[in-house]
């Protein structure tokens, strides 16, 4: 979809979003909505699992008129393709104890044995630009040992951070081992949504799409680098500043 412009919002205050509790999650996730919307987003894209495991009904409640997209994780592509019936997946603990992850492998995992594996720190390697580190190498090594060992030949990768290590993963995994990034369906679902809803953005004349990025963490700038090491785009991002706002309703807003 080279003609969609596209509005990103990383929330650098309060990452990992793994071990929040869901209310939490659901809070960020409307003040985000709400920013997203008020710089003229048509479509809302939950680009993380823990918060669409937390927040996608929640946010379909409150913005009934807004189509979203969340993730889910790709246990079914995982459950038909498995040759050993073991499958791993790799996702925070807030992913694993959602009711999404529970009701996806209830419907499509019959007969597969789905292992859930927390990766605590692996965000927050990524984040800091370490993904090609030793360190970071140590940490996967860890995490796919014991499905490894008992047989798995599927590797998920339930978070949105994964993919920047995919290569590694495939490395230590092996050729045997498929691994499987959500990413590419869940943008054809956008296109569908977006092609259902006629959204679809008219061909630009000359100008490619505007990617705009924006972080609500206090360094803009280690922000930028990492927007332009990890996806290629020019290494410029703006700041917000998170501040709670309506008490007790626990509304969110932004901060210029």
């Amino acid at each position: 979809m080279p003609d969609e412009a596209t509005v990103y919002v990383g929330d650098q205050a309060h990452i990992p979003y793994g071990p929040r509790p869901a209310a939490e999650l659901v809070r960020f996730s409307e003040g985000i909505t709400r920013f997203l919307l008020a710089q003229g987003c048509k479509a809302v894209v939950v680009a993380c699992n823990s918060a669409s495991a937390a927040a996608l009904k929640p946010l379909r409640r409150t913005f009934p008129d807004v189509p979203f997209v969340g993730m889910e994780p790709a246990v079914k592509p995982a459950a038909e393709h498995t040759r050993s019936g073991v499958v791993v997946v790799l996702a925070t603990p807030a992913t694993l104890q959602g009711e999404l992850f529970t009701a996806t492998t209830e419907r499509h995992a019959h007969g597969v044995r789905v292992i859930g594996e927390p990766c605590p720190g692996l965000v927050r390697q990524i984040e800091a630009g370490r993904a090609r580190d030793p360190e970071t190498e140590v940490l996967l090594r860890g995490f796919l040992a014991a499905g490894l060992a008992d047989g798995a030949d599927q590797v998920v990768l339930a978070c949105t951070h994964y993919p920047f290590v995919i290569d590694t993963i495939r490395a230590l995994a092996g050729p045997a081992v498929d691994v499987i990034d959500p990413a590419p369906a869940v943008v054809r679902r956008l296109r569908d949504v977006l092609v259902e809803r006629g959204l679809v953005a008219a061909p630009a004349a000359g100008a490619p799409a505007s990617h705009r990025f924006f972080t609500t963490g206090d360094d803009v700038r280690a922000f930028a680098r990492a927007v332009h090491d990890l996806v290629g785009a020019p290494a410029k991002a703006q700041g917000l500043g998170w501040r709670e706002e309506g008490g007790s309703l626990g509304v969110h807003a932004f901060e210029r």
